[in-house]
C-alpha cells in the first residue's frame, strides 16, 4: 500500500499542481477529493501550460486513473469544457472516473452565489461565483442532487422541479429576480448526463480495492488549510475542508490508509479574495513578488495579493494535517531578491504568541516578527541537487523547516516537471 495525499499549507495557489504532475508519474491513481471548479491547478509540459479546474492535475501522466471522488461538488459544464480542450490537445481523458455520490452544481447554485456576494457589500468573501458554497449549502440542507440522481433521467426530473420549485420561490420573494425555466434547465441537464454517464461509477469501492492490491494512490486537495471551512480565516473561507482529514470523507478512504502527507509550500505567500494577511506587503515589494511570479488567478484572472513566507501559518497547517514532508515550490522566485523575510512568530500587544489567532480581530492586530536572509542572487532554475543550491538558498529551507517543524522533501525551482529537486526518497 502505498498513498500519498498533497494538501496546502498556505491559502492556496501554491503550486500543488506542480507537484502533482511530477507524483502522479509514479502513481496508478490521482484523486480530487473536495472543492469545485473554483479552484485551478496550473500544470507544464514540455513547454505548454495547462490550466485545469475540475480535473486532477495527474491528467496528463499517460496510464494515470484521473478520479473525481464524492467531495467534489461537481459543475458538468465546467467538466466537458476541460474533457473537449483536453481532447483538442491530443490528451486522453479515457481514464476518468467520476462518483456517483458527487453533488451537481445546478443553475441556481451560481445565481445564489453572486446575489449573496452582493448582498455583503464590503464584508464579501472573495467567492469565485461559481456556485460552490450554495451546492454544499444544499448538500447539507439535504436537496442536493447528486451524480446519481443526475444520470437516473427519470429521478433527475423529479429531483429538479422539487428544489426548483423551492428556489424560485425564494428567488422571486426575497430576491425580486426572475424564475429560472425547468424546462430549460431539465433539457441542458439531461444533455450533460449522457455525455458523462460513462465515466461514473461507484469510486469508494474502485479506490479501496486499488489501495487494497497496492496500487500507488495521489490525493490532490484543491485550495489550502487557511481556507478550510473549520480551521481557515474564517468566514473568509472555502465551503470544504482541503486538509489532509478531508480525504477520509471526500474520497470514503480510511485514515489508517494514508501513508504520507506533503504539504506544498510557496517560498513567499499569497491569497486571492479577502480576508486577514499579516505578512502582506502593499508595497514595492509586493510588486516585485507579484510580478516576478505572475500572480494572476489561473480561474479569475484575478491579482493575487503578496507577502514574505509565513511560517506560522505552515507550522499550523503541519500540526493539523500531520505534514510529513513539505514540497517548496516557487523558490527560483526569489532569485532576484537582495534579502528575504520569514515570518517565525506573531507579536500582539506587545506579547509573542506561537499560535494562530481564531478571531479575526485579532488575526488582523497581529505583527509579523521577521528573521532577514541575504539573498543568492543567481538563477537557481537548473538546479537538480540540494547541495548544487546556493548557501543561502539552503539556509533559508532550513530555517523554514526548523520553524515550522517538517522536513523539506521536494523543491521546486521552476513549472516544468523536471525543474524539480528530490530530497525525501521515501515519499512513494
Amino acid at each position: 500500500m502505498s498513498t500519498v495525499v498533497i494538501n496546502g499549507t498556505q491559502w492556496g495557489d501554491e503550486g500543488k499542481g506542480k507537484i502533482v504532475d511530477y507524483l502522479a508519474a509514479q502513481a496508478d491513481t490521482v484523486v480530487r477529493f473536495q472543492g469545485g471548479s473554483n479552484a485551478g491547478h496550473t500544470v507544464c509540459l514540455d513547454g505548454e501550460e495547462y490550466k485545469l479546474r475540475l480535473m486532477p492535475s495527474g491528467i496528463l501522466c499517460k496510464d494515470t486513473t484521473c478520479v473525481i471522488a464524492n467531495g467534489v461538488v461537481f459543475d458538468p459544464q465546467v467538466f466537458l469544457e476541460e474533457i473537449d480542450a483536453l481532447k483538442n490537445r491530443g490528451v486522453d481523458v479515457s481514464n476518468i472516473k467520476i462518483s456517483n455520490r458527487a453533488h451537481v452544481v445546478m443553475p441556481w447554485h451560481k445565481i445564489f452565489d453572486e446575489l449573496n456576494e452582493n448582498l455583503r457589500g464590503d464584508k464579501k468573501i472573495g467567492t469565485t461565483k461559481r456556485g460552490i458554497g450554495p451546492c454544499y449549502i444544499d448538500k447539507a440542507d439535504r436537496i442536493g442532487i447528486r451524480i446519481c440522481d443526475l444520470i437516473d433521467r427519470e429521478e433527475f426530473a423529479a429531483k429538479c422541479r422539487e428544489v426548483l420549485d423551492q428556489k424560485n420561490f425564494i428567488l422571486q420573494k426575497a430576491y425580486n429576480h426572475e424564475p429560472l425555466n425547468y424546462d430549460e434547465i431539465l433539457a441542458e441537464y439531461e444533455g450533460y448526463a449522457e455525455r458523462i454517464a460513462p465515466y461514473v461509477c461507484d469510486t469508494i469501492s474502485f479506490l479501496n480495492d486499488e489501495i487494497d492490491a497496492g496500487k500507488k494512490i495521489l490525493f490532490e486537495g484543491a485550495q489550502a488549510t487557511m481556507l478550510d471551512i473549520d480551521y481557515g480565516t474564517y468566514p473568509y473561507v472555502t465551503a470544504s475542508h482541503p486538509i489532509s482529514g478531508g480525504v477520509a470523507v471526500g474520497a470514503g478512504v480510511a485514515p489508517k490508509k494514508i501513508d504520507k502527507i506533503i504539504g506544498v509550500v510557496k517560498a513567499y505567500c499569497t491569497r486571492v479574495g479577502e480576508g486577514p494577511f499579516p505578512t502582506e506587503q502593499l508595497n514595492e515589494i509586493g510588486d516585485k513578488l507579484r510580478t516576478a511570479g505572475h500572480e494572476f488567478g489561473t480561474v479569475t484572472g484575478r491579482p493575487r495579493r503578496t507577502g514574505w513566507l509565513d511560517a506560522c501559518v505552515v507550522k499550523y497547517a503541519g500540526q493539523i494535517s500531520g505534514v510529513d514532508y513539505m514540497a517548496v515550490t516557487r523558490l527560483d522566485i526569489l532569485d532576484g531578491f537582495d534579502e528575504i523575510k520569514m515570518c517565525v512568530a506573531y507579536e500582539v500587544d506587545g506579547k509573542i504568541i506561537n499560535e494562530i489567532p481564531a478571531s479575526l480581530k485579532i488575526l488582523a492586530k497581529v505583527k509579523p516578527v521577521y528573521e532577514t536572509f541575504d539573498g543568492w542572487k543567481v538563477n537557481i532554475s537548473n538546479v537538480r541537487k540540494y547541495e548544487d543550491l546556493p548557501v543561502n538558498a539552503r539556509k533559508y529551507l532550513e530555517r523554514m523547516a526548523a520553524v515550522t517543524k517538517i522536513d523539506v522533501g521536494i523543491i521546486s525551482v521552476g513549472p516544468n516537471r523536471d525543474q524539480t529537486i528530490i530530497v525525501a526518497k521515501d515519499i512513494f
